[in-house]
């Protein structure tokens, strides 16, 4: 599936990782979801290894305040948009005078401030990331953005995702597969207590639970219909949801619609999402398009069952039956038919956690950050 970058490491291209690349990442989300996470996961893994790279994100953002608490290096630039020229100009200007030769580029917004950018430093080589399963937005911008001869490589989290792209007209050639990376350890050493006693949950009940925010493309009237199925024909079973987001009036709303008062708990933004997924016997993404679903490989890292849709690439993640339960996508009853399953036979709840810790390791932000380093050694080995 990573044949050419893995290539690339078996060819022992990595032995010395600071040997050429000079990696500025540039990320203009002002918010925290799992791009955000994963950009820093590879900052920090890169840091460590000794690679010569620095990080730009909007000024007062969330990912600014994560470089100010652990004493990271980063710049800002303002990044108003995606013709923010002057942005653009400042970032190559830098890239020049400090001979950094790649723009690692992890928003569909950074992507256009890179090919700016390049414009004013052509020698810099652009890696543009790709989360999600959408198709392409067909303005006449975003198609001249993907399919600019100035951007060198995009960077799918997914197979899925790869074939779509494929599918709106980007050469095979100038697409790679990197899936996200987790830290398997992450949560080894986080704290089990209270939360059936914060949220008013009976010990009797088992929780199933999901890590998602509250956006369309998550499904959550998926999830909140299979969940009054489920607890129609059970009585030991309490859901809870953490994440936030635009739609959390509407998706409060349903539940309120479907009379899941006092069953369903809505626990907002979390940041002990480690505590909270060992209080979890179940955990579900009932997505209808996902790019991969890192929630996923984090519920499998502390040992959850866990159930999935078809969507973009969850499959890639969940064999069903061996390390989790598949269900089509957009199908309440199907994914209310797997938790039940999962509910009511405790011996396969732990067998395919078990399955799920070693699965996991496949995910190891370890190999992420390898085959990163192999991309780029791939680059500019093309530009000699």
């Amino acid at each position: 599936m990573f044949s050419q970058i893995d290539q690339f490491i078996i060819a022992g291209t990595i032995q010395n990782t600071n040997m050429k690349n000079k990696v500025l990442h540039i990320d203009t989300g002002f918010g925290w979801r799992g791009g955000q996470q994963q950009a820093v996961y590879l900052y920090e893994g890169l840091l460590e290894k000794g690679v010569d790279t620095l990080f730009y994100c909007k000024p007062n953002s969330k990912l600014e305040t994560y470089f100010i608490d652990r004493g990271l290096p980063y710049k800002t630039e303002k990044l108003r948009n995606e013709v923010d020229i002057l942005s653009a100009r400042r970032i190559a200007k830098f890239a020049k005078e400090n001979n950094y030769n790649i723009l690692h580029l992890h928003t569909a917004h950074a992507i256009s401030i890179g090919l700016f950018a390049k414009l004013f430093n052509p020698h810099l080589k652009l890696i543009g990331m790709r989360r999600v399963d959408f198709h392409i937005n067909k303005n006449p911008f975003s198609k001249l953005k993907y399919t600019s001869n100035l951007l060198d490589c995009i960077v799918c989290i997914s197979n899925a995702i790869k074939k779509i792209v494929i599918q709106d007209g980007i050469p095979e050639d100038k697409v790679k597969v990197i899936p996200s990376g987790i830290d398997i350890h992450k949560f080894d050493n986080a704290n089990k207590n209270g939360l059936k006693t914060e949220l008013g949950i009976p010990d009797s009940h088992l929780i199933v639970g999901t890590v998602a925010a509250l956006v369309g493309h998550k499904d959550y009237p998926n999830l909140l219909k299979a969940a009054e199925k489920v607890i129609a024909k059970t009585e030991n079973v309490s859901f809870c949801a953490a994440g936030s987001g635009a739609k959390e009036a509407r998706i409060r709303s349903l539940a309120n619609k479907l009379s899941l008062e006092g069953r369903f708990h809505f626990l907002g933004y979390r940041d002990d999402i480690g505590r909270v997924l060992k209080n979890y016997d179940i955990f579900v993404l009932a997505s209808k398009k996902e790019g991969l679903g890192t929630s996923v490989l984090d519920a499998q890292s502390v040992g959850l069952p866990t159930v999935g849709t078809t969507a973009g690439g969850i499959p890639e993640m969940i064999e069903n039956g061996s390390n989790g339960l598949l269900v089509q996508k957009e199908e309440p009853q199907s994914l209310a038919d797997a938790i039940l399953r999962l509910v009511r036979d405790k011996n396969l709840r732990e067998d395919l956690g078990q399955k799920a810790i070693s699965s996991v390791r496949n995910y190891s932000i370890k190999k992420n950050i390898r085959r990163n380093i192999a991309l780029y050694n791939e680059l500019l080995a093309k530009s000699k």
